[in-house]
C-alpha cells in the first residue's frame, strides 16, 4: 500500500511522464549514450591540457578514496585540501567508476551518461511544466544536438556537468514557486541541487543569483512568510553539501577566481567592460553552440507565432502551445540575468555561456512548434547531419575539435613505462619543457598518473633566474622537435642545456603523428640508485654504510655529500633521518634532516620480473643518494663529526644508527667544492629565514618556493621539514629559525589550523618581533578566528616597533568579525 502510494504521488508530481512522452525521451538519452560511447572508444587522441589536469584530479581522488577514515576530522580536512581551487564533487563521483572499471579515460566519462540523463530529464519536465510535453520533449532532443553541449560531452572538464546541475537547480526552483501541494518535496530537491551546482564550479552563481533573488523579492514583496522561511532554509541547507570544502578552502577561491577572471582576460586580450563588444560578445556567438539552423528556424517560428493573428486569415500558422502564467517574465528573468552576469565576467569564451541553453532549448522549442512536423523534422535532420559533419574522423590531430582522432597512437604511455623500467623502486618527476596540445606537461603527468602516480609531469624552466636550478634538481627531461607550443621565453636556453650541456643523454626517441620526434633525456650520473636483493625476509634496521663528503669545506656554501643507506622497504619508506654534525670539540653543529631518497621511495614498487619489485618486504636495498648540505657561515672553524637518528613520525620513537667515522674541517679559507643542489628541506629551512624579517623579501621567497614544490609534486619535504623541526625544537625549544620553519610548512601545507599552534611557538620564542604576531594574525582569520586574530593584532602593536601591515590587518580582522563601521574606519583611514 505504501508503494502504491508513492507511485500515485510521483504521478501527481510527473503527469507527463507516460509511455507516450518517457519512451522517446529514453530514446533521445540512449542515442546521445551511444553517440557518446563510440566517439570515445575510436578517439585515439591525447587529451589536451585542461582535460588532462581534470582526468588526473579525479585519479587523485580515487587514490586518496582508497584508504577512508570517514570518522576522522583530519582525513576530512586531507580530502578537501586534495583540490584547493577546484570544486571536487565531479572527482569524487569519478572516483568510484574508477574502482570499478579501471583508470582509463573512457571511465572516466561514465558519469557523463548520468549528466545527459538528469540534463534531457529536467529539461524535458521543466518544459511540460510551463507549456506542454511535446514542447519538453523537444527541448530535450534539442539539447543533445547543440553543438556546445556535443563538444562538452567529449571533454572531461566542469562544463558539461555545470549545464546539467544548473537546468537541475532552475528545474526545482521553477517547480518550487509554481507548487502548492509538493512545496516542500521541491524545497528538498532544491537545496540538493544547489548543493551540488555550487560544490562543481562557483560559476553557477552567474546563471542563479538573478533568479533566486527575483524569487526571494516576490515571496517577500507578497508576504508569504512560509516560503520565505522554505526557501532560505532550503539554501542554507545546500551549505552542508559544499560548505565544508570551500570554508577549507576560501582564500586560494577568491585568489585563483581572480586570476581565471581578471588576469586571464588581460592576458587574452578579451575586450574592456566599457566596451560595447564585450556586452554583444555571447550574442553574436551564440551560433556556435546552438547551430545556425536550429537558431535561424526557431526565430522564424517565434516571429510567425507572434504574428500569427494578423497573418492567420492568409497563412496558416499551428495553434501555439499553452503557457504557465508568468513564463514568459520567468524565462527573460533567468536568460537577461545570466546574460548581464556572463557579460560582467571579463574573461569571454563561448563555453561560458553553455549554462543558459536548458532554458534556450525551451524558447528554441516553442519556436518550432510554428512549424509543421514535415519541417520540424527537417530541420532537425539537417542540424544532425551539419552535426555528424562536425564529428567526422580525422586523421590529423585537432584538439580544438570535436572530429574523433583516428590517426597514429601518441608515445606517451611508453614514455611513462620506460622511466618507470628504469627507475622501478622511485618517483620519478618529468621535467616536460613543450607546451603543445599533444605534449604538454598535464597529460604526461596523466599518463604518470595511471601508472600509479610513479612519474609526475612538470612545466619547468620558467624564469629565467631559474634555468641552472631547474636542470640540475632533476634527472628526466622530454624535449620535441618542431613548434614548442607556448612555452617561456627561456625554451631555448633549458633545451641547449639539456642536448649540449653534457650531463645528460638521449634515453629514448619516439616519431609524433604530427612528423615531429619526442625527445627523453635521462642524467647520465642519477643522484639516487637503488640496487635491491631478495634476502627472504624482512632486513633488520637501517644501517648506514658510508659518508662521503670532502675532507675540507667552507662554511656557508654548499657541500657535495654521498650516504649510502640499506635497509628494509619499510624504513627506506617511512623513515626521516635526523642527520647532526658537531664540532667534535664544542657546541656548534648543523643538520642535514631529510628522508632518505627526497621522499621518492615508492609506497609499493612498480610490478616486474625481479623478485624484489613484487615483494620488496622479503628484500635489503641499498640506496646511495647524492645531495649538498649547508654548513651556516656563522660556524666556528674546527672539525666537525656526523651522527644519525632514524625518527619513525608514526609512532614518534628515534633510533640510533651507526654511523661511520666521518670528520670534515670547517675552514672559511678552504678551496670550494662544486656541489649539486640543496636538498629541499634544507632549502624550506633557508627560506624561512625570511619570515622575521618582514614581508620584503616574500615575491623573491615565494617564487623559489614555487620552484622547488616542481620538484617534488606532492610536496612530501614539508613533512620531513615538519617532523624532524618538531623533533628539534623539543631539544632546543629556543630555536627560533626552526619555529619559523615549521610555521611556513604548514602553510604551504595549507593547514591553517596547525599554523596556529606553530605561529603561537613563534611568538612564545620572538615575542618582540611584531611580524610574529602579524602571522599569527594571519593564520587566524584564514581559520575564521577574528577575535584571536584582533587580539594577536593588539600585542603586536603595543611593542615599540611598528609595521605597515597594522591597518590592513586590523581592518580585515574587524570585518570578518562583523564590524564593518571599524573595518571602513581603519581601511580607510
Amino acid at each position: 500500500m505504501h508503494s502504491l502510494n508513492s507511485i500515485q504521488r510521483l504521478q501527481r508530481i510527473f503527469p507527463a511522464f507516460t509511455i507516450t512522452w518517457g519512451l522517446p525521451l529514453l530514446m533521445c538519452w540512449a542515442i546521445a549514450v551511444v553517440v557518446d560511447r563510440l566517439w570515445l572508444a575510436l578517439d585515439r587522441a591525447v587529451p589536451d591540457w585542461d582535460t588532462a589536469d581534470y582526468l588526473t584530479g579525479s585519479l587523485n581522488y580515487w587514490q586518496f578514496l582508497q584508504t577512508p577514515n570517514w570518522f576522522s576530522g583530519e582525513w576530512w580536512t586531507n580530502l578537501w585540501l586534495l583540490s584547493s581551487k577546484i570544486p571536487p564533487f565531479i572527482y569524487l563521483i569519478t572516483a568510484p567508476f574508477h574502482s570499478l572499471f579501471g583508470l582509463s579515460s573512457q571511465v572516466a566519462f561514465l558519469p557523463y551518461i548520468i549528466w545527459t540523463g538528469v540534463l534531457l530529464f529536467t529539461v524535458f519536465d521543466l518544459g511540460q511544466h510551463l507549456s506542454s510535453p511535446r514542447v519538453g520533449l523537444w527541448a530535450a532532443g534539442l539539447c543533445i544536438l547543440f553543438p556546445g553541449l556535443v563538444t562538452f560531452r567529449f571533454h572531461y572538464v566542469l562544463d558539461y556537468p555545470l549545464v546539467a546541475a544548473t537546468s537541475t537547480i532552475l528545474w526545482s526552483l521553477t517547480r518550487w514557486r509554481n507548487s502548492r501541494e509538493h512545496r516542500g518535496y521541491w524545497a528538498v530537491v532544491f537545496s540538493l541541487s544547489l548543493g551540488i551546482g555550487i560544490f562543481i564550479k562557483q560559476s553557477i552563481a552567474l546563471f542563479l543569483l538573478i533568479p533566486i533573488l527575483w524569487t526571494l523579492m516576490a515571496v517577500l514583496l507578497n508576504r508569504q512568510w512560509g516560503p520565505l522561511a522554505q526557501l532560505l532554509a532550503a539554501m542554507a541547507g545546500s551549505t552542508l553539501i559544499w560548505g565544508w570544502w570551500y570554508r577549507t578552502n576560501w582564500l586560494l577561491v577568491l585568489t585563483g577566481s581572480q586570476r581565471a577572471t581578471i588576469a586571464a582576460a588581460a592576458e587574452q586580450g578579451d575586450p574592456s567592460l566599457v566596451s560595447l563588444e564585450a556586452w554583444t560578445y555571447y550574442m553574436w556567438r551564440l551560433p556556435e553552440v546552438i547551430s545556425w539552423v536550429l537558431l535561424l528556424a526557431a526565430l522564424a517560428g517565434l516571429l510567425l507565432l507572434g504574428v500569427r493573428p494578423l497573418i492567420q486569415p492568409l497563412v496558416k500558422v499551428p495553434q501555439p502551445p499553452p503557457l504557465r502564467s508568468g513564463t514568459i517574465q520567468w524565462l527573460a528573468v533567468i536568460l537577461l540575468g545570466s546574460y548581464l552576469l556572463s557579460s560582467l565576467n571579463p574573461n569571454k569564451n563561448p563555453r561560458y555561456i553553455l549554462p543558459m541553453l536548458p532554458v534556450l532549448s525551451l524558447i528554441l522549442s516553442y519556436g518550432l512548434m510554428a512549424w509543421g512536423w514535415r519541417i520540424r523534422w527537417g530541420i532537425i535532420a539537417v542540424t544532425s547531419l551539419v552535426l555528424a559533419f562536425q564529428l567526422r574522423p580525422t586523421l590529423v590531430f585537432m584538439p580544438t575539435s570535436s572530429r574523433v582522432y583516428l590517426g597514429e597512437s601518441f608515445p606517451h604511455q611508453e614514455v611513462i613505462e620506460r622511466i618507470v623500467e628504469e627507475t622501478p623502486y622511485l618517483q620519478t618527476t618529468l621535467g616536460v619543457l613543450p607546451s603543445t596540445a599533444s605534449v604538454n606537461q598535464h597529460n604526461l603527468n596523466y599518463y604518470g598518473a595511471r601508472s600509479r602516480f610513479q612519474v609526475y609531469g612538470r612545466q619547468v624552466g620558467i624564469r629565467e633566474e631559474d634555468v641552472a636550478a631547474d636542470v640540475r634538481s632533476l634527472s628526466w627531461f622530454v624535449t620535441k622537435t618542431g613548434d614548442p607550443g607556448s612555452v617561456p621565453a627561456t625554451y631555448e636556453e633549458m633545451v641547449t642545456r639539456i642536448e649540449e650541456g653534457g650531463e645528460f643523454e638521449v634515453w629514448q626517441q619516439w616519431p609524433l603523428p604530427q612528423g615531429e620526434t619526442l625527445n627523453l633525456y635521462r642524467r647520465q650520473v642519477q643522484p639516487i640508485t637503488v640496487t635491491a636483493e631478495d634476502i627472504g625476509q624482512s632486513p633488520k634496521g637501517l644501517q648506514l654504510l658510508g659518508v662521503s663528503v670532502p675532507e675540507r669545506v667552507v662554511p656557508g656554501t654548499a657541500v657535495p655529500i654521498t650516504y649510502e643507506w640499506q635497509g628494509g622497504d619499510q624504513d627506506i619508506h617511512d623513515g626521516v633521518l635526523l642527520v647532526t654534525w658537531q664540532r667534535t670539540d664544542g657546541q656548534d653543529f648543523w643538520i642535514h634532516d631529510h628522508a632518505i631518497s627526497q621522499g621518492q621511495w615508492m609506497n609499493r614498487p612498480a610490478p616486474g620480473e625481479a623478485p624484489c619489485r613484487n615483494h620488496p618486504d622479503s628484500c635489503r636495498f641499498r640506496v646511495s643518494e647524492t645531495l649538498a648540505m649547508l654548513p651556516p657561515a656563522t660556524l666556528t672553524p674546527g672539525t666537525y663529526g656526523v651522527s644519525v637518528q632514524l625518527l619513525h613520525p608514526e609512532t614518534g620513537t628515534i633510533e640510533e644508527i651507526e654511523s661511520p667515522e666521518v670528520v670534515v674541517t670547517v675552514d672559511p679559507n678552504a678551496e670550494m667544492v662544486e656541489a649539486p643542489e640543496l636538498d629541499l628541506s634544507t632549502q624550506l629551512r633557508q627560506l624561512a629565514q625570511v619570515l622575521p624579517q618582514g614581508t620584503e623579501g616574500f615575491e623573491d621567497m615565494f617564487a623559489q618556493i614555487s620552484r622547488i614544490n616542481q620538484y617534488d609534486p606532492v610536496q612530501d619535504y614539508l613533512d620531513v621539514v615538519i617532523e624532524s623541526l618538531q623533533v628539534r625544537l623539543q631539544q632546543q625549544p629556543q630555536r627560533a629559525d626552526w619555529a619559523y620553519a615549521v610555521a611556513l610548512a604548514w602553510i604551504l601545507n595549507k593547514r591553517a589550523d596547525r599554523a596556529i599552534e606553530a605561529f603561537e611557538r613563534v611568538v612564545a620564542i620572538d615575542g618582540d618581533n611584531p611580524y610574529a604576531y602579524a602571522y599569527l594574525a594571519v593564520v587566524n582569520l584564514l581559520d575564521w578566528h577574528p577575535r584571536a586574530a584582533q587580539a594577536a593584532i593588539a600585542q603586536g602593536q603595543a611593542l615599540p616597533q611598528d609595521i605597515p601591515e597594522w591597518p590592513l590587518l586590523d581592518g580585515a580582522a574587524a570585518l570578518m568579525g562583523g564590524n564593518v563601521w571599524r573595518a571602513a574606519q581603519v581601511l580607510f583611514q
